[in-house]
């Protein structure tokens, strides 16, 4: 029997970063994953070919506007969806093949099989062949990552009825494209159709889309994508999905009890995610779970069970891949005795649409809620010179502080190069600076990060200079 200091099972972003930094740290390593395909939901089938997808119905959008910009194009530009959806899938076997590297660079031994515990030591690996290999673990850690969700009286077929999976790989531009929610994954899936020529419709129980981020990111991004053409119901509770053919009926009530029905030829159930833990056996070796099926943890992400811990999509929290990594550097090195840290106020959130949306630390709905007393200061890109130049002037950067201290307490933007941009803020928030401090940073012009610069000033005395 092959035995090891470190075992994770799972190999996403939390799972392969946790084998990754074990074996730095010098730990025999394995790593356990279910599918043929090392990185998981992330790499295979989430963030990575989301993204490759986003960036070719982005280049596709451009074009509509490359007359402004004095080019000009002869013959019809026409979309060739097999090919971008063969782009993406070269960007995920590349990522991969990265992922490959990495586990023989840092002679960590990888296993394929189901992984599933038979005691708080030993963990059986079934393979797709039916057959069981048996290996031994001091230290195991559990990074096994979510699964869609659905709702009870859904019926997903995967070929009509979806799931974020199945819409990274349709075989045709849907003609109108129902989805059912408007979390961030509906979202993105939904822009890239709609820049492909679907009509897009979402379908949201909440009364505004990206929910868990600040209201006036969520009023501006709407704002935005009804701009786009994408047509949104708040504030609906879907009851029934069906299908008949090549049709999809949706039917759902506002808050009134007044019907609301949509008939499209795809429908995206995009209604988040839950942990996975299918097959793993977790109870044999005296690990709990919560009652939303989460796995439990204490602060250093341990279980039940001493020698166990769990990390990412699995535990408590936010659903990020980067948070998993951040977890599964934490893991690791608290096994090798030293006194690593997260702070999970300041993991970013982004949202990759165009305009992108991101952000860190608390919005003002929470601290409303908390009853702390904030500034807030806000600008707007519009009236950046770089955003005139490139023609992206959608969105603002908003910066709330404490209204005694100027500490900055969440930083919330709409824009450009969002994504990009919110790791100054996390910066500025992690050595604790003040809304004057960001103020008083030399900017580089024209950027977009100027917008930052702008909103500081804006939250310190209301002293922005380009508004």
């Amino acid at each position: 029997m092959s035995s090891f200091d470190v075992a994770i099972i799972g190999s996403g972003p939390g799972g392969y970063v946790a084998a990754i930094r074990a074996a730095q740290l010098g730990f025999k390593t394995a790593i356990i994953e279910k599918y043929n395909s090392l990185g998981g939901t992330c790499l295979n089938v989430g963030c990575i070919p989301s993204k490759a997808l986003l960036s070719s119905s982005h280049h596709y959008a451009e074009l509509a506007h490359m007359a402004e910009n004095g080019i000009e194009i002869s013959g019809k530009v026409k979309v060739n969806l097999a090919q971008m959806i063969a782009r993406k899938q070269s960007v995920v076997d590349q990522t991969v093949g990265g992922i490959n590297y990495l586990m023989e660079k840092n002679k960590i031994t990888v296993f394929n099989g189901l992984g599933s515990f038979a005691d708080a030591t030993h963990i059986n690996i079934t393979a797709a062949d039916g057959s069981v290999q048996t290996i031994e673990a001091k230290y195991s850690i559990i990074a096994t990552g979510s699964k869609p969700s659905s709702l009870p009286f859904i019926k997903i077929d995967k070929e009509r009825i979806i799931t974020s999976t199945e819409a990274l790989k349709l075989p045709e531009i849907p003609k109108h494209l129902i989805i059912i929610g408007g979390g961030v994954i509906g979202i993105e899936l939904g822009q890239v159709y709609l820049r492909l020529g679907a009509q897009v419709s979402v379908v949201e129980y909440l009364d505004r889309i990206i929910p868990g981020m600040d209201a006036a990111l969520s009023k501006e991004l709407t704002k935005v994508l009804k701009k786009q053409g994408m047509k949104f119901y708040t504030s609906h509770k879907v009851k029934e999905v069906s299908r008949k053919g090549k049709a999809v009926t949706v039917k759902a009530d506002d808050a009134k009890g007044a019907e609301l029905v949509l008939e499209g030829d795809y429908c995206l159930v995009a209604v988040g995610r839950r942990p996975y833990t299918d097959g793993l056996q977790a109870e044999k070796a005296g690990v709990q779970l919560t009652d939303r099926g989460q796995i439990q943890v204490n602060d250093h992400l341990q279980t039940t069970a001493s020698n166990i811990y769990a990390i990412g999509d699995v535990v408590r929290g936010a659903m990020l891949a980067h948070k998993a990594e951040e977890e599964g550097v934490m893991v690791a090195e608290y096994l090798a005795g030293q006194k690593p840290h997260i702070d999970y106020n300041l993991i970013p959130g982004v949202v990759y649409t165009w305009p992108e949306v991101a952000a860190v630390g608390k919005t003002e709905e929470q601290l409303k809620e908390a009853g702390v007393a904030y500034k807030a200061g806000s600008f707007p890109f519009k009236a950046l010179g770089r955003a005139r130049a490139s023609g992206d002037t959608d969105g603002f950067v908003k910066i709330l502080a404490d209204a005694q201290t100027d500490e900055v307490l969440g930083v919330h933007m709409i824009g450009a190069r969002a994504a990009d941009l919110i790791a100054e803020a996390v910066t500025a928030m992690e050595f604790r600076a003040s809304a004057e401090d960001i103020s008083r940073m030399s900017h580089a012009h024209p950027t977009f990060a100027e917008a930052i610069k702008e909103a500081a000033l804006a939250a310190t005395d209301n002293r922005a200079l380009h508004t």
